[in-house]
């Protein structure tokens, strides 16, 4: 169903939260406030067709799903999701599997690409008249620091409008507006490059695993990660100043075909026609605190993750589970939420952040080096001993 989006004439329409960004933090945060009656609009650079369709992540953490099960919002993940509980290791050329799922009360992962989750959720909010504006361009908050924000906006026609609010959720990203809105000072940022890139692919080709493959290599890092039953997403470590360019399909092909073999296995790569490629930035970054005052980060507008892991989109739409309970809570009368909401989030965060770090760690190097070593036998340890298995299991599988 296609949504009439109406002109909001500047300065006459108010509303309780303008939140920035149509990505998985922003649209959960306005199903979950939209439930409530508390009253928001969602405004988004692109169009509704490139955020539906733009590829990202995959893996959906078990608490994220039973959240978005507990909101009504989980019938089509459900019903077309697989549910994921081992993963592989490839080291040496000899195969490893953790059934991560057994190991941690029976929890999965599901797998099931973010652009269906945002379809998803658009369609959630938009059939109960739910408010989006795509397209929307040179968005600006205004006045975060008082107790009057506002944002503005021009739309597809070049008309300007202004939107008066109580708070402005900002979910649109690194790069977006909403973090760089907040004055010098206002917020301290801790960042992380760990010196290696990745380079993604995404092949029209179907899975040539049932598990998600992580595999060491002298010559790099390389993954296969699930998508759907016709698509596969895979990974190649290469440098950081390393380009798409660099990589024609035969390459990519080549290397994943060394990368992930197991002499003596039958097991087999599967090639398809590759529909996008590029250059994957390893960064990690944090936010402290997550706000300044009526504006509050989520998601990528607040940390970076690396894909290993797969935290990022985890984490969005836990911050959006916390700032909507916190914004519910405020309309009650009770701020306590809203105070504490970048403490409750970044906890989570650096948590995700430490994990990230230790299998980047893990699953990169040639082995060549004092670090490569330790990291390596580290990662051996998963097969070894069960407490490192269960801390493994109950980092990857997401906490509650």
């Amino acid at each position: 169903m296609l949504a009439q989006y109406h002109s909001v004439q500047a300065d006459t329409v108010a509303t309780d939260i303008v939140i920035i960004g149509a990505g998985p933090a922003g649209l959960a945060l306005a199903n979950l406030l939209r439930g409530t009656g508390v009253r928001c609009v969602v405004l988004e650079r692109q169009s509704r067709h490139y955020v539906e369709n733009r590829a990202r992540a995959g893996l959906l953490e078990y608490r994220a799903v039973e959240a978005l099960r507990r909101h009504g919002l989980a019938d089509r993940l459900l019903e077309l999701g697989a549910p994921h509980g081992v993963c592989e290791f490839r080291i040496d050329g000899k195969r490893f599997t953790l059934p991560y799922s057994d190991l941690y009360e029976g929890r999965t992962h599901y797998v099931y690409p973010q652009q269906e989750l945002v379809k998803d959720l658009i369609a959630a909010f938009v059939d109960s008249g739910g408010d989006i504006r795509f397209e929307a361009k040179d968005v600006a908050p205004h006045d975060i620091a008082g107790p009057n924000p506002s944002v503005t906006w021009t739309d597809a026609d070049g008309e300007q409008h202004r939107l008066g609010c109580e708070f402005i959720a900002g979910c649109d990203g690194f790069r977006g507006v909403s973090r760089s809105s907040i004055p010098a000072g206002g917020i301290r940022e801790f960042s992380h490059q760990p010196g290696i890139a990745w380079l993604g692919v995404l092949a029209e080709v179907p899975p040539s695993t049932e598990h998600v493959i992580y595999s060491l290599h002298p010559k790099g890092f390389a993954g296969h990660m699930l998508r759907s039953p016709t698509i596969s997403r895979f990974f190649l470590q290469c440098p950081a100043d390393d380009s798409a360019a660099a990589w024609p399909d035969e390459r990519v092909w080549a290397e994943l075909h060394e990368r992930f073999a197991v002499p003596g296995s039958d097991w087999a790569l599967t090639e398809g026609r590759i529909i996008e490629k590029g250059v994957v930035d390893m960064r990690g970054h944090v936010t402290e605190p997550m706000a300044y005052g009526r504006l509050y980060l989520l998601g990528d507008a607040a940390h970076v993750i690396t894909p290993v892991g797969a935290k990022g989109m985890n984490l969005a739409l836990h911050d959006a589970e916390v700032l909507a309970g916190a914004l519910v809570q405020h309309y009650q009368g009770d701020d306590s939420g809203l105070a504490g909401y970048s403490e409750t989030c970044l906890r989570r965060v650096w948590r995700c952040q430490e994990f990230s770090q230790w299998m980047t760690t893990a699953i990169h190097g040639t082995g060549d080096t004092f670090g490569d070593r330790t990291a390596r036998i580290r990662l051996e340890n998963l097969f070894s001993s069960a407490t490192s298995a269960a801390w493994f299991a109950e980092n990857y599988v997401g906490l509650m």
